[in-house]
């Protein structure tokens, strides 16, 4: 008798610890869409300022999940980047979050070793000049051999978390251009640092600096298959 109250006491506290898990992942879901509907409602329908409806849901889910965590200390910004599309289209986008905002959609670089036009390698690894894909938080400015920059931390073990080790940071460069594109039908590529428009450089490091949210999505199985924060994701899916 005293084992089948041992047993049931421990399924309660399983059930609740399970129940309790699922309403804190749904209400996450339920946060980033509400967010999606208010971007929906502020800007124009079939707008190319926004990212595509799959990647931002995937965005600000895992920014749920972040600032849930405490990994971001300034939730009311959010940089998307999006390697799915050529580097001659304008693919960052850094969004404010409380007025539902596009404050800048702008082009972006990738690494060297990730590609031509499109970036589809990308390596955690010192000396890799590749891309590193995933969810990171910014972290401090300084002036470097590139100018005024930003230091990066990747968040997710194995895929970005050498990123500071790597010297991968936000700055602007001359081949990030429409110019450039003209010349050569793609931008200049980076040593792996997400290099953005040298005239509007500043103003995008100053808006994200220090403890937001940026998520560089690549569609690769290298990074879908093994990121910790979109495991969490497929896990909130599935409840």
């Amino acid at each position: 008798m005293q084992i089948k109250k041992i047993v049931l006491v421990f399924l309660m506290m399983v059930l609740t610890s399970a129940v309790s898990e699922w309403s804190v992942a749904s209400n996450r879901n339920d946060n980033s869409i509400l967010l999606i509907e208010k971007f929906k409602r502020t800007t124009p329908e079939n707008s190319t300022e926004l990212p595509s409806a799959d990647l931002l849901q995937t965005a600000l889910s895992g920014y749920e999940i972040l600032k849930k965590e405490q990994t971001i200390s300034r939730p009311e910004v959010i940089t998307i980047i999006d390697f799915s599309l050529p580097s001659n289209q304008e693919r960052l986008w850094v969004l404010d979050l409380v007025k539902a905002k596009v404050l800048y959609h702008c082009l972006v670089s990738h690494g060297r070793n990730s590609g031509e036009v499109m970036a589809e390698n990308f390596s955690n690894k010192p000396g890799s000049y590749a891309s590193s894909p995933g969810f990171y938080a910014t972290g401090e400015t300084y002036n470097g051999k590139h100018g005024f920059s930003l230091r990066l931390d990747g968040i997710e073990n194995g895929i970005n978390d050498k990123a500071r080790e790597r010297a991968i940071v936000i700055h602007g460069a001359d081949y990030v251009s429409p110019e450039f594109i003209k010349k050569n039908g793609r931008l200049g590529r980076s040593l792996g640092c997400p290099a953005v428009p040298e005239e509007i450089s500043r103003e995008i490091i100053e808006t994200i600096k220090d403890g937001t949210c940026l998520f560089v999505y690549a569609p690769a199985e290298s990074y879908l298959s093994k990121s910790p924060v979109i495991k969490k994701l497929s896990t909130v899916k599935k409840g």
